[in-house]
């Protein structure tokens, strides 16, 4: 049982142009995670979610690993009560979430905290990272989507043998694997994740929140029904009218250089 304040435990930082940064705060558990740091995490996407100010949120770990999963010494306080309750279950949260959250991963990330990954959409790796699935090793079911959503990043015989056998991923099979956008010194994983945070904060905002939505909603359909979603989409009469303004806008200022790459831009895939 933790005897820090949990406020300690999770940490959240507002940096400059809209970049929230939360960290899982207990090093010397790996950043296992109690009840309530579960709590609050939930609670703080929750609250990040609703906060005009913050685009984009990046989620990391302090020390050695990102998140070891759930405190095993705690499990009988962890697993009480209803898992039903939504408000409290940060995987449910981030889910939720609008704001695209970006995974600084470093270390390990097990079982609870693998699948605390899978919720995130991008993911950054250091190059010592390790991404492993205990829960048929300890007898607990996965609860927070890692046997279904690991399958369709990797493909089923891949996901099968990580589960099963609880091998880990390292973080260039992740790589090669699409599990992980980047692999980086580790010294360079918080610049990469923020650098990634400032090209997505150079966009339309609204834009993006429904593109992560249409996105992330048609995933979970076929291609027939996700088409039919982003046609509907595209057809919101509120989004059509905001989109001809804004364009408008652009041909009065007379800068229409969209096609042209920034100087110093990198392409996606260039580390």
């Amino acid at each position: 049982m933790e005897k820090s304040s949990p406020e300690k435990l999770i940490l959240v930082t507002h940096e400059p142009g809209g970049v929230a940064c939360i960290i899982i705060n207990r090093p010397n558990s790996l950043n296992s995670l109690t009840k309530s740091m579960m709590t609050d995490l939930a609670r703080i996407f929750k609250s990040l979610d609703a906060d005009d100010s913050v685009r984009v949120i990046i989620l990391t770990g302090s020390g050695r690993s990102f998140c070891s999963g759930i405190d095993l010494t705690a499990a009988e306080d962890v697993f009480k009560g209803d898992f039903r309750d939504m408000e409290i279950d940060p995987v449910f949260q981030m889910e939720r979430c609008r704001k695209p959250i970006i995974g600084a991963i470093a270390g390990f990330a097990v079982t609870g905290g693998f699948e605390i990954s899978l919720a995130c959409d991008i993911l950054v790796a250091s190059k010592d990272a390790k991404f492993l699935d205990t829960h048929a090793r300890f007898g607990i079911f996965p609860s927070w989507g890692l046997s279904q959503k690991l399958s369709r990043i990797i493909g089923p015989s891949r996901a099968r043998e990580v589960s099963l056998t609880a091998t880990p991923i390292n973080a260039e099979q992740a790589e090669r694997w699409g599990l992980v956008n980047y692999v980086v010194d580790r010294s360079e994983l918080l610049n990469k994740a923020r650098q990634i945070a400032e090209a997505i904060i150079k966009n339309n905002q609204d834009l993006v929140l429904r593109y992560k939505a249409v996105i992330n909603d048609g995933f979970k359909h076929d291609l027939t029904r996700a088409l039919a979603l982003e046609k509907d989409a595209s057809q919101d009469k509120l989004w059509m009218d905001a989109t001809q303004q804004e364009i408008l806008a652009l041909e009065d200022n007379d800068t229409w250089a969209i096609v042209d790459i920034p100087p110093g831009e990198k392409e996606i895939g260039s580390k």
